[in-house]
């Protein structure tokens, strides 16, 4: 077969197979609604504070970005670090127990986010096989019981779709059922990180960051994993959105320098760790981390204390390097202005 054909065949089977994953998706989720449902309504009329555990808290089955994984992977890993993870279970699993039964707006709001999650899957899975979006599609995504709070789900997940990945939903026609997405005009509005990285990878980017950051500023690869299984990606297998997983983060994000991957002195067998690339430090600050921190948790950067005054002592310090570096360029301007032609020294 002549090259141009392979490669025609090639695009066509990439192409089916992300249709296929597409509507996969909208499968998977129907019959999930009607388990998912289900049971948070038997939770609700039984009291069970259990059975509705709030996957805000931290979500096991979590798939999508859409809900608030990066924060919670992050603290629990930091709290086994530490030594204090036994004991904070401990006294999560009392204060479990004491808590009353979820209201029906609590389980309501629960419900949106999941939702939100699953509707911003199915825009990321149509925009990278460049299709537009129907909204019809989307409600058998989220399900028709859904049409009424479809505008709320909606802004959710293109709240976030923006946050993490730099894009924007929009309308094809005003008042029209067909949507898209568009890189936004400046993405460094909002807390997005404007970086050179292309779709999707720069989605993964910002999460990564802030799981270093929340557990001191290194995390070992098993910590890494730990949080991208949360979110529904797993090391040798394929993802919908990023592809090759462990490409991307050890090759890929290395390569462009946002994240450093190294051997950990004296490991055996031998363990690996992720810390902030050069092209981290200089793009972005532990402030603006902490800001998409919160925003995807809906808070305030002050929620997590000890990481805010990590972040104001990076903007003090930043703050003093760059009142150095302009001193050093105004006195280097001023004593070269001084020298005239006939102070030269040289023959």
């Amino acid at each position: 077969m002549p090259r141009g054909h392979k490669s025609k065949a090639r695009a066509r089977e990439k192409r089916r197979q992300l249709q296929d994953e597409a509507q996969g998706l909208k499968d998977a989720q129907a019959k999930a609604d009607e388990n998912e449902e289900s049971t948070s309504s038997s939770a609700h009329d039984s009291g069970d504070a259990v059975a509705s555990t709030s996957t805000a808290s931290f979500p096991q089955k979590s798939k999508s970005l859409g809900e608030a994984p990066p924060i919670t992977a992050g603290k629990r890993v930091a709290r086994r670090r530490s030594g204090k993870g036994a004991k904070g279970r401990r006294e999560q699993s009392a204060s479990c127990c004491s808590k009353a039964p979820q209201s029906a707006e609590s389980l309501q709001n629960e419900l949106v986010t999941r939702k939100a999650g699953l509707l911003m899957q199915y825009l990321l899975c149509m925009y990278k096989m460049k299709q537009p979006m129907n909204k019809g599609e989307m409600l058998k995504v989220i399900n028709k019981r859904f049409r009424e709070q479809f505008p709320e789900i909606l802004k959710k997940a293109s709240e976030r779709i923006e946050l993490v990945f730099g894009l924007e939903v929009k309308q094809l026609k005003p008042n029209g059922s067909y949507y898209t997405l568009v890189r936004k005009l400046d993405p460094s509005i909002g807390g997005t990180l404007a970086t050179g990285l292309p779709f999707p990878q720069n989605g993964l980017l910002m999460p990564l960051l802030s799981v270093i950051f929340l557990n001191g500023n290194r995390a070992s690869e098993v910590e890494i994993w730990e949080f991208l299984n949360i979110l529904g990606i797993y090391d040798g297998k394929v993802h919908t959105i990023f592809g090759e997983p462990r490409h991307l983060i050890t090759k890929v994000l290395v390569k462009e320098k946002y994240l450093e991957y190294r051997r950990v002195a004296d490991s055996e067998p031998p363990g690996y760790e992720f810390l902030w690339g050069p092209r981290a430090y200089a793009e972005t600050t532990k402030m603006k981390v902490l800001e998409f921190l919160a925003k995807v948790n809906e808070t305030v950067p002050q929620s997590f204390p000890s990481h805010y005054e990590e972040a104001l002592r990076d903007e003090e310090e930043r703050a003093k390097a760059e009142a150095v570096g302009k001193c050093g360029t105004t006195a280097t301007n001023k004593a070269e202005s001084k020298v005239t032609p006939g102070d030269s020294s040289c023959p």
